[in-house]
């Protein structure tokens, strides 16, 4: 995301939401077989992963404000 625009933090937010969502679907899915612990770790790195990207898109538009 280029700039800071509210466009572009809403965007982020819609992201880390959809990583939440993403997390909790697989995990609930699992949750009433035995597969829960297999999924859940990848889950887990799944979820880091993405919201470390938004966190580096997030630190991005910081800069940009101050300026």
């Amino acid at each position: 995301m280029p700039e800071n625009t509210p466009a572009a933090r809403e965007a982020l937010a819609i992201e880390e939401a959809d990583a939440w969502f993403e997390y909790l679907e697989a995990v609930r899915a699992q949750t009433r077989s035995r597969r829960y612990d297999e999924v859940e770790p990848w889950a887990w790195a799944r979820l880091t992963q993405r919201l470390r990207l938004v966190e580096v898109e997030r630190d991005r538009l910081r800069p940009a404000a101050a300026a």
